[in-house]
């Protein structure tokens, strides 16, 4: 099945008169109960955890970053990006199951000019903030209260793209 034609049988499902174009709809077939979803939060928190004593939430190190200071911070992405790449192959490539037992789908992605300038803006928005979108949460836990500021920019940023997405380019 397509998922444009998942998309308009959840949104039959739903209620939703209007179509929905995901380009990575959630295919899970079984609903999560509250009390399945705490496994999230929890992994969230440790994640978090994990964000602080790597010190990768450091407006510092960030800026160092930035700055050509310290391959800290790239290395930590680097290695982020390898996990990624292996675990993907992994997955693919043995057939992995979620752990519910559903097939794990991996749409393939096309590059479009857009990734390029919003890729940008992202970047100068990490640089002058010292925070991008998953350390924000970890940095307000931290008691560094001021990065709600960029939070409410993140999400305005998101609003203002959503509102006028159909008009950019590719």
């Amino acid at each position: 099945m397509k998922v444009k034609e998942i998309n308009k049988t959840k949104n039959q499902q739903s209620g939703l008169d209007s179509p929905v174009n995901c380009e990575a709809p959630n295919m899970q077939q079984v609903p999560e109960t509250p009390v399945q979803l705490l496994k999230y939060l929890i992994v969230g928190v440790l994640f978090g955890i994990v964000f602080v004593k790597a010190e990768i939430i450091s407006w510092f190190r960030i800026q160092e970053m930035f700055r050509l200071q310290s391959f800290f911070m790239y290395g930590v992405i680097g290695s982020a990006i390898l996990v990624g790449i292996v675990s993907i192959q992994l997955i693919k490539r043995f057939n992995i199951k979620s752990m519910d037992g559903e097939p794990i789908k991996i749409a393939d992605k096309e590059f479009r000019k857009g990734q390029v300038v919003g890729g940008f803006i992202f970047g100068l928005g990490w640089a002058l903030t010292g925070a991008c979108p998953g350390p924000i949460f970890a940095q307000i836990g931290s008691g560094f209260t001021v990065v709600g500021v960029t939070l409410l920019s993140a999400i305005f940023g998101t609003w203002v793209y959503g509102k006028f997405a159909h008009k950019l380019p590719n």
